[in-house]
């Protein structure tokens, strides 16, 4: 059974679960212990890391491109290019397809959570490791998910939902039935989790919803796969920090020296997706001579939204860094377990 839901007041209107609103004095941008993560976020350093990898499965019945794709992390289409298969192509149980999803981490945190919108992807920090990273779906572009850090305020499972007006007007808008609230089960769109951010009117939650992950779908919030969002339910407390950043542009030197380059589209039209950008980047970590200028021009044009390696050859690296992956990203099955992906 739900826990009860909260009232609502003025300050939680637009708050999907009737969280209410923190000040601007208890938000985690007024704190100055917050200010480096938000420098850095404005602009991430080199990443270090790659999850995912790239694997081979056995189709389900039930699944589809667009099912599996979801679940790790793979636009549709580029599953469907890298099988050569059609977009529109249905699979048949006990076909194989190969896997790759392979993603920079843009950003490394001692703990807590990052996610990058442009990517779609959440990321989990625990001393120093990841300890997770989820495909998710995030706002859409005329409903976009604010930037910034957060706290997680409310941990809740079996979540009522309280429609915000804002989604309300949209719902009469469109001719459907105007809800201003549903209660735990099968039609609530938040599923059986939700974490409540200092962000207001921004949550992290499951979905009742599957296919609807790594795309841009939301009115502002972050969607997960709900084993995924059980997981991250589970491992996260009250007061857990974490950082919301806009990166579709992504460079990466791994510890073997390996040079990587993850372009996705800039869906907000906030970051303008151009060489020169990677350009500059190269030059200030003194990268410019060791890439492969040629490869990374066609990942910059494709926007796969994959760790493509761009490297020359492996360079000399810095030191190992703290904080190096818990799991081994030659499979990625440590990241996203095979599980039936019907719905």
């Amino acid at each position: 059974m739900g826990a009860p839901a909260l009232a609502q007041t003025p300050a939680a209107v637009d708050s999907p679960v009737g969280v209410r609103t923190p000040s601007a004095a208890q938000t985690p941008a007024a704190r100055s212990t917050a200010t480096p993560l938000l420098q850095a976020a404005i602009r991430p350093p080199l990443a270090r890391y790659l999850t995912g990898g790239r694997f081979e499965i056995t189709v389900a019945r039930g699944d589809s491109l667009r099912s599996i794709g979801s679940h790790y992390g793979i636009d549709p289409a580029v599953l469907a290019e890298l099988n050569g298969l059609r977009a529109n192509a249905r699979l048949i149980a006990g076909q194989t397809l190969q896997i790759d999803n392979r993603h920079l981490i843009p950003l490394a945190l001692s703990e807590g959570i990052l996610i990058n919108v442009p990517q779609r992807m959440l990321f989990f920090f625990r001393r120093g490791k990841v300890a997770g990273a989820y495909p998710v779906s995030v706002g859409k572009p005329d409903w976009p998910t604010p930037r910034g850090p957060f706290e997680v305020l409310e941990r809740r499972e079996f979540p009522t939902w309280h429609v915000p007006v804002s989604i309300q007007r949209e719902m009469a808008r469109l001719g459907k039935v105007v809800k201003k609230s549903v209660p735990p089960g099968p039609e609530n769109p938040l599923g059986d989790c939700y974490l409540a951010l200092s962000i207001p009117a921004v949550g992290i939650h499951a979905t009742i919803a599957p296919q609807s992950i790594y795309d841009f779908r939301t009115h502002g919030c972050i969607r997960l796969h709900p084993e995924h969002a059980s997981a991250l339910f589970d491992a996260v407390g009250l007061g857990e920090s974490g950082q919301i950043i806009y990166e579709p542009v992504i460079l990466g030197l791994l510890d073997d020296g390996r040079i990587f380059l993850e372009v996705h589209r800039d869906v907000y039209s906030r970051k303008s997706v151009q060489m020169d950008h990677v350009r500059r980047l190269a030059e200030a970590e003194k990268l410019d001579a060791s890439i492969d200028w040629a490869k990374a021009a066609i990942a910059m044009s494709r926007r796969l939204g994959l760790a493509t390696e761009v490297g020359l050859k492996p360079v000399a690296s810095p030191s190992p860094t703290a904080g190096a992956p818990a799991w081994s990203p030659s499979t990625g099955a440590h990241l996203w377990p095979r599980v039936s992906l019907r719905g």
